[in-house]
């Protein structure tokens, strides 16, 4: 299997057609398709390592003031609790719990929406440690790579380029500059295949700190890169900066 990182950026995409779930449809129609998916997203942060393990999961509402018909959005996928077991063993030594509260956050189900969109593909989550230095967030990643011979897809959903702050909510809002320059830089590390000097995004200077103010959007993509294979394929079938200051693009790793 590919492993995938996506720009999931407003969750008001699950309801939209615009360049950017077109895209996550076609990749859909076209990836090979999974016998079950782990996802990585944002907005699970926790103390210590969990992984949901629940059939089916919960649809999370983990958001306010958007409208009544996204909070009507359910993405009714089973669950697999054997695959949480197996993600568990992979991080060994490390503790992961086996959660049965959480479910999938709108990271994970604004974009399986529409890349699977009959929702018949089993997803478990994965959450992140909120205090684990980047580096441990791509081991993490590297630990998991077996799974893509397991018919699994991993698939972390953040955003490169993520400053709500500076967001700016008027139509189709020129990128800011300094948001334009790090996503080309973070696509020309991983193209030349520079993980490491993505670990720490202030290396890019101040384009970096802008870009990644809080790191929390940044570190699902660590997990893709970590498991990428030796000669794996790169692309970045998504790619533009919505808001002016959100990046969505895509990074797809691809077995040659």
């Amino acid at each position: 299997m590919p492993a995938l990182f996506l720009g999931h950026g407003n969750p008001m995409h699950a309801l939209l057609d615009n360049a950017y779930t077109r895209a996550w449809r076609q990749l859909g129609s076209r990836l090979p398709r999974p016998d079950a998916i782990l996802a990585i997203s944002a907005h699970w942060q926790l103390p210590r390592g969990a992984v949901t393990a629940m059939d089916p999961p919960r649809t999370i509402h983990d958001f306010g003031g958007f409208p009544r018909a996204l909070y009507g959005v359910q993405y009714p996928c089973p669950g697999d609790p054997a695959l949480a077991r197996h993600v568990a063993e992979l991080l060994g030594p490390a503790s992961i719990d086996q959660d049965q509260s959480w479910g999938l956050d709108h990271g994970t189900w604004s974009l399986l929406c529409h890349l699977y969109p009959d929702a018949s593909v089993p997803v478990i989550q994965l959450a992140m440690e909120a205090s684990a230095p980047p580096s441990a967030h791509y081991e993490r990643g590297r630990q998991l790579a077996a799974l893509r011979n397991q018919g699994v897809l991993i698939l972390g959903s953040g955003n490169i380029v993520h400053n709500l702050e500076r967001a700016r909510w008027e139509k189709d809002p020129q990128p800011e500059d300094w948001a334009r320059r790090f996503d080309g830089w973070v696509k020309e590390k991983i193209a030349a295949g520079e993980d490491s000097a993505l670990l720490e995004p202030e290396t890019a200077g101040p384009d970096g700190t802008l870009s990644v103010p809080t790191p929390e959007h940044y570190w699902p993509l660590l997990y893709v890169l970590g498991s990428r294979k030796a000669g794996d394929r790169v692309s970045f079938p998504v790619e533009g900066i919505d808001m002016g200051t959100i990046s969505m693009t895509g990074v797809l790793l691809e077995t040659a």
